[in-house]
């Protein structure tokens, strides 16, 4: 390095044959350098242009956000463009929530020292660009709440770094693109309320840094793969409302950093761990309704000190409920409507109601449609004032109704037919 520096401060102060080669030589060896990292050869003015071409294709400002994109400024302070200091080129992209319309033009792609795209909360449409496989320092994708077409980009291999993919409600259909299991820095993959379909791809267990998947609402079928279970640092797992069937894979329940569990509205089938509390400890909301779970709920359910919602209704749950949920201070929301809960023993619903004295956070209680027998008890009165809504209709409930449960001063709806 330090002899070709030599031979071109010497060549500055000569206009020999052998320095007319020394440049020439050093422009091709620059030309097949580019070729292999094309951040050498876009400059901050194909920064400059791709920002107008996406300008261009943006067909509705209603609050003239894009007004600042003109000749007169920068475009490194241009609202939403944010460049680095060193090469004036743009590194983050954030046009979230300006209500924006249009297509994404492919243009984006030449922005090669993206680090961040944020377009949530507008509505474009039309495909997401290939051309974003050629952003191989990004980051963060985030483009929810649009109305984006067709099907997810399947080139993003090229975008190692990625760490968030965010593509919440749009219009997205296709199967989920194999590639997306290859991308070993990803934390938080948000593919929820698409038309997504086909299955849940086994490479995604192989996401060892992912802490949040978010699939849900789509119209993936077939079984959960068991490979989900290596998903060791997932704090927020859903799946729920999709056509996904078979027996639940028993090793989710080893992920002991999930405290957001939820498979609700599938046709998933299998007994509930009876370990549930203790190897999901951190566990505040639970959420397995409307599937075809059967057996007890496990008390150990109560272990999971932090719960604030179990969702269990619309299943096929026998046996008695636990006992033990008075120490779930937490608390707010238990629903097991629609199962086959409850034995012959008459007291069981007094003593139930009774466990939930300390719950003084809850707020919805559901046991409908369900075997409960035996009178209302007078402990009625002491569940939350906080409740809003208690739903004990359809089981074999006989007597009176209690004269203090008029202590429950904000309850809005009350079931007992």
């Amino acid at each position: 390095m330090e002899q070709t520096n030599s031979t071109f401060h010497s060549c500055l102060l000569s206009t020999s044959v052998l320095c007319f080669i020394f440049f020439f030589m050093n422009f091709l060896e620059l030309i097949t350098t580019a070729k292999g990292n094309p951040s050498l050869v876009l400059t901050n003015e194909t920064d400059h242009q791709a920002l107008l071409a996406i300008k261009d294709l943006i067909t509705g400002d209603p609050l003239g956000a894009l007004s600042s994109w003109n000749h007169s400024i920068h475009f490194c302070n241009w609202q939403g463009v944010s460049c680095g200091h060193r090469h004036q080129r743009v590194t983050v992209l954030n046009l979230s929530s300006l209500a924006l319309v249009g297509s994404v033009s492919p243009q984006i792609g030449n922005l090669t020292f993206l680090r961040m795209i944020d377009l949530g909360n507008n509505t474009f449409h039309g495909e997401i660009p290939q051309e974003l496989g050629k952003l191989f320092r990004l980051q963060y994708l985030v483009l929810l709440n649009n109305s984006f077409q067709g099907e997810f980009p399947t080139n993003l291999t090229h975008c190692s770094h990625l760490r968030v993919i965010g593509v919440f409600n749009n219009n997205l259909r296709g199967k989920i693109p194999t590639e997306l299991g290859f991308l070993s820095n990803l934390s938080n993959l948000n593919l929820a309320a698409n038309h997504l379909t086909g299955t849940i791809l086994l490479s995604i267990g192989n996401l060892s840094n992912l802490h949040r998947l978010s699939l849900v609402y789509n119209n993936l079928e077939r079984s959960i793969p068991t490979q989900l279970g290596q998903l060791y640092k997932l704090e927020v797992l859903q799946l729920s409302i999709n056509n996904l069937s078979g027996m639940f894979p028993t090793s989710l329940y080893n992920i002991s950093s999930i405290y957001y569990f939820a498979i609700a509205l599938n046709q998933l089938h299998g007994i509930l761990s009876p370990d549930l509390g203790l190897t999901l400890p951190n566990l505040q909301g639970f959420y397995v309704a409307q599937n075809q779970f059967y057996g007890q709920i496990p008390s150990s359910i109560a272990n999971a000190t932090r719960l604030v919602e179990i969702s269990l209704g619309g299943n096929s749950f026998t046996g008695s409920l636990p006992m033990n949920l008075g120490t779930l201070y937490a608390l707010e929301f238990f629903a097991a409507y629609n199962n086959s809960l409850g034995t012959n023993h008459g007291n069981e619903l007094m003593s139930f109601l009774t466990s939930l004295f300390n719950c003084s956070n809850l707020q919805h209680l559901n046991l409908a449609m369900n075997h409960f027998k035996g009178f209302l008890p007078h402990s009625i009165a002491n569940l939350s004032t906080k409740i809003t809504w208690l739903d004990l209709q359809d089981n074999y409930i006989s007597g009176s109704i209690p004269r203090g449960i008029g202590n429950l001063v904000n309850l809005q709806t009350l079931s007992l037919r």
